[in-house]
């Protein structure tokens, strides 16, 4: 009976890798076109040609590819053309992908250097903190595979407790088992929360040299504060045509819809 048990399990684990393999292959097929274009980008980057970089990039982009590492080579082709607004945009969404990733958050970094408006940011709670910290520990992906792995234990494990007859078996396999079954579901949340953040578009990169923020939806709206190009905003609402935004230290306002990208 644990032979049987220790097959299934093996079984499990190779049909996982198996599916994990085909949806690979299945990736690789659907951007097999991009490549050319992808290694012409790289090359003329390479070359010194960064706005003819930046134009293949875009290219690649707007065909809906997505990857950390094409938004982040962006980003550095739009620095070197002295495009820093674009830039930043670029590196927020590399870094959306890879939260912890050190050249993407160094080149960001740097790059918020050049902007004009330097806002400080109300502190968070200490909590909310540490459960950010602990969400970017991995990607989407790689909690879900976490998740995966653990529940597959947990299966196992229950199988063991059904079926072993001896009691020190069943006793470990009831305890681990509790153990991936809860582990499996804070995988399951972290990247369901992961992928709440990659599929949400609530903040945004300022792309208007200048521009005034206003205490309503429209035109004839008091002017609160100016803001410029490169600052980073929270979208917290939206009307015809504007956006509302909040900045780091709490301030909001209203600006219109084409003020800014989102991220």
């Amino acid at each position: 009976m644990a032979k049987s048990i220790a097959n299934s399990f093996k079984f499990s684990v190779i049909l996982i890798f198996a599916l994990s393999w085909i949806f690979q292959f299945g990736i690789q097929a659907q951007t097999a076109d991009d490549y050319k274009v992808l290694k012409d980008a790289n090359k003329a980057y390479t070359a010194g040609e960064f706005q003819k970089s930046v134009d293949l990039y875009e290219k690649l982009v707007k065909s809906g590819y997505s990857a950390a590492e094409l938004y982040y080579n962006l980003g550095n082709a739009y620095y070197r053309i002295g495009d820093y607004k674009s830039a930043i945009l670029n590196y927020e969404r590399a870094k959306k992908l890879k939260p912890n990733d050190d050249n993407i958050l160094i080149n960001l970094e740097f790059c918020q250097k050049f902007v004009q408006d330097k806002i400080e940011s109300v502190p968070k709670f200490f909590l909310i903190n540490w459960l950010q910290l602990f969400l970017n520990l991995f990607s989407t992906e790689g909690w879900g595979i976490f998740s995966i792995v653990t529940f597959i234990s947990f299966l196992s494990l229950a199988l063991l407790f059904l079926f072993s007859k001896s009691l020190l078996f069943r006793k470990l396999s009831f305890y681990f088992g509790i153990s991936f079954i809860l582990i499996s579901i804070v995988c399951f949340y972290a990247s369901y929360k992961q992928n709440q953040v990659l599929n949400s578009h609530n903040t945004a990169i300022v792309f208007s040299q200048s521009v005034s923020v206003k205490s309503s939806p429209n035109e004839s709206g008091t002017v609160l504060f100016i803001i410029h190009e490169g600052l980073k905003v929270s979208i917290i609402d939206n009307s015809e045509g504007w956006k509302e935004i909040k900045l780091n230290d709490g301030k909001v306002g209203w600006l219109p819809n084409e003020a800014i990208v989102e991220i």
